[in-house]
């Protein structure tokens, strides 16, 4: 099992010099799928870009989103500071001998499977949006799967010769998916054609201004739309944010959600007991400016991890 993962060529060590500022640096741990009893949550990094349609750099998302998040501090004025957090590593199929993304998928969700046998929730730093359809679909295995995608697009695109980051849910669609929710799409970032294809699935969708106008309802109607599901994933495409909080992106556009309505939002989802698995996908540091993209991606790590903690055993 641990062949699955490579050790990730990162040292968790906190940044501060002041011995009170304990940061996630300081309490994350790498471990092994053998030695993983006891974590309550295991980050697993996907460096991987090779199905982008817009702007390649996501596949050093995982190492970036590591070191803001380990210069971050663990605490949380109501949940408590972070605890049991293991780190797996990075996949180890992402590697250059795959011809086609379908490959590249295959191999992944091996891995994947692996990680959702264990007993603490996964969470995935990518890389592409076209490994959310390899991370989310061994949980079809385990009964219904609803999943929550946060993110400017539908990415229900039609496969056409090879998926790509805008294809997972189209082929999470086609393996099963019982229940689809997207919070923060933009106007004239879709077409006409895939929204019609959610709605016909009985799909919601919720627009970044309504989302911002009223986030208490957004979230009512995404446990609507989870209701009936035995498990839910939830995928944050940092593209959700605003342009001027994620420049480093593979497609940003203007219009988007704020860090703040993003960190509420992940906080409130996270409570749910169905929740199985996390990821934050399409974070490229080359496109990044003063590594805000990368911060905001770990702060959702962290407030998410902060949720789950606070909410373990409600619904």
């Amino acid at each position: 099992m641990a062949g699955a993962f490579t050790t990730a060529d990162f040292d968790w060590v906190g940044t501060s010099t002041d011995p009170n500022d304990e940061q996630f640096g300081d309490v994350v741990e790498h471990t092994t799928p053998r030695d993983a009893a006891g974590y309550d949550a295991l980050l697993v990094g996907e460096p991987y870009d090779g199905a982008v349609i817009g702007r390649r750099g996501a596949s050093e998302g995982p190492h970036a989103l590591r070191a803001a998040l380990a210069g971050s501090k663990t605490h949380h004025f109501w949940a408590g500071p972070a605890r049991g957090i293991g780190d797996l590593g990075d996949v180890a199929a992402l590697d250059d001998s795959h011809e086609t993304v379908r490959e590249t998928q295959r191999a992944v969700r091996e891995a994947a499977e692996r990680v959702h046998a264990l007993d603490a929730l996964p969470v995935f730093l990518g890389g592409d949006n076209s490994l959310t359809y390899p991370n989310a679909a061994p949980l079809l295995d385990r009964g219904s799967l609803g999943v929550v995608n946060l993110d400017a697009h539908l990415d229900v695109r039609e496969v056409r010769g090879d998926a790509t980051s805008g294809t997972p849910y189209r082929q999470l669609f086609e393996v099963g998916l019982d229940a689809y929710a997207c919070l923060g799409a933009r106007h004239f970032e879709t077409s006409t054609r895939y929204h019609e294809f959610v709605e016909d699935r009985g799909g919601t969708v919720l627009t970044a201004g309504s989302v911002g106008a009223d986030l208490d309802g957004a979230v009512e109607r995404v446990r609507e739309a989870m209701a009936d599901v035995e498990h839910v994933y939830v995928s944050v495409d940092l593209d959700v944010l605003d342009a001027a909080h994620a420049p480093g992106v593979s497609a940003p556009t203007p219009g988007g959600l704020t860090t703040r309505e993003l960190f509420r939002l992940l906080s409130r989802l996270a409570r749910a007991h169905r929740i199985a698995g996390f990821e934050v996908v399409e974070c490229a540091p080359p496109r990044d400016r003063e590594d805000l993209t990368a911060r905001a991606g770990a702060r959702a790590i962290a407030h998410f991890l902060s949720g789950y903690a606070e909410g373990e055993g409600q619904c």
